[in-house]
């Protein structure tokens, strides 16, 4: 492993989370105390940012503000979806890159986001070795969606899973308070993999979870959902509360809530409307009352509600991330191995980025119910010990005060 000297780069893509910001934090704050990184810049919006040539000398901010980060929502460097074609198809932002790289003396490039963030890892790591330009390229891994290969749990999961069995757990509660039957459909986020629509079910720990729950991993059809709504209305006074994942497919495989008219850069068709579309189905069908709820991105910047103990590890991938690099480690991505969940345990380890790229992890067909409709003990003890604890917020007359960055735009230093 090559230790080497010289600035870095963080960069944040793809959708963000509850605890994204923390993570830079870590990196951050890291990278400004070590003898082998000089300058420490941020990108803005991404890898668009290292094209465009837009950095923030991370150097010129408030330490407060810097550690205030870790209770601040959202990208705060800017996102951005933006696919890099394979070199060998087309040179010309590889190029580019290595060009700003070279201007800015950038040793080190750490790249917060999910699986197509580790792919853009993957391909510019792999370009400057072709070119030889020495650098280091680690992934910090990000996403809501859980669904990382190569970490037992991603960062924001923990977060996006308690706001989710909060507000299910609130909206059961709410649900009841009327003799009228009522049908309650809550539509949550997850292409192809069901973690955080399994999540809505840890409020059943409390007494007040969904009825059914409803993954993509399990094939749907309208039949059969509307057979279980009637038999939970039976027996639950003419209630009943619906967890629905915005990627449900039917059994050929299409996603009940497809929208036809475009995909986005990295060729994913747009999801959304499931419930608005299963509410038709039980008016129409059932002739009863039904209401449809999209959490949509509250699932994702739902920091009033974050997870302590995701706050803390995110901070602490990207501290990793910049330890590991400067220890001559690259081509690798933070992962997550855990030890022990009673009492609960981690361990950081280095995933190599192939492993991560482009790759989905779903919930194992054994942690699913027989019904298809609920989670056995196996999801719970994996998932309650990610939402433990409230992070400690700074407040200003009752609100959360989130950080505020100067954002001075960096010059070049060769």
């Amino acid at each position: 492993m090559e230790k080497r000297k010289g600035n870095c780069i963080f960069a944040q893509s793809g959708g963000p989370t509850a605890v994204i910001n923390a993570g830079i934090a870590g990196g951050v704050l890291t990278a400004l105390s070590r003898e082998e990184i000089g300058k420490v810049y941020c990108a803005e919006h991404g890898v668009r940012g290292v094209l465009d040539e837009r950095f923030f000398d991370m150097g010129e901010e408030d330490e407060a503000e810097l550690l205030a980060l870790r209770n601040t929502p959202a990208s705060a460097m800017g996102s951005v979806r933006y696919k890099l074609k394979p070199y060998e198809e087309d040179e010309t932002d590889y190029k580019r890159i290595l060009e700003v790289f070279r201007k800015y003396d950038v040793r080190y490039f750490f790249y917060n986001g999910g699986n197509d963030s580790m792919d853009t890892c993957m391909k510019i790591s792999s370009y400057m070795k072709k070119t030889g330009y020495p650098v280091s390229v680690i992934g910090i891994p990000k996403t809501i969606d859980n669904d990382l290969v190569g970490t037992d749990h991603c960062p924001g999961f923990g977060s996006a899973a308690k706001y989710i069995a909060t507000s299910v757990a609130e909206i059961s509660l709410d649900a009841r308070i009327y003799q009228s039957p009522l049908v309650v459909i809550v539509e949550i986020m997850g292409r192809n993999a069901g973690w955080l629509t399994a999540s809505a079910s840890l409020a059943s720990v409390n007494g007040n979870g969904p009825d059914l729950v409803y993954l993509p991993e399990v094939p749907f059809t309208a039949e059969k959902f509307l057979s279980d709504v009637a038999q939970v209305m039976q027996r639950k006074e003419g209630k009943c509360v619906v967890a629905v994942s915005e990627g449900i497919r039917y059994p050929d495989g299409r996603y009940v809530g497809e929208d036809k008219s475009g995909t986005d850069v990295f060729g994913h068709s747009a999801l959304g409307g499931v419930c608005g579309k299963l509410k038709a189905t039980v008016v129409e069908k059932l002739g009863v009352k039904c209401k449809a709820i999209e959490l949509n991105i509250l699932q994702r910047c739902a920091a009033h509600c974050a997870s302590e103990t995701d706050v803390e590890e995110t901070f602490e991938a990207g501290r990793q991330a910049v330890e590991r690099a400067i220890g001559g480690e690259t081509d690798v991505m933070i992962g997550y191995a855990r030890k022990t969940s009673t009492p609960y345990e981690i361990s950081f380890i280095s995933t190599p980025l192939p492993e991560a790229a482009n790759a989905e992890k779903k919930i194992p067909s054994e942690w699913i119910g027989a019904d298809g409709t609920s989670l056995r003990k196996e999801f719970f003890d994996y998932a309650l010990p990610l939402i433990q604890g409230d992070p400690d917020v700074r407040k200003s007359d009752g609100l959360p005060l989130y950080a505020r960055l100067k954002k001075v735009l960096a010059k070049p230093v060769v």
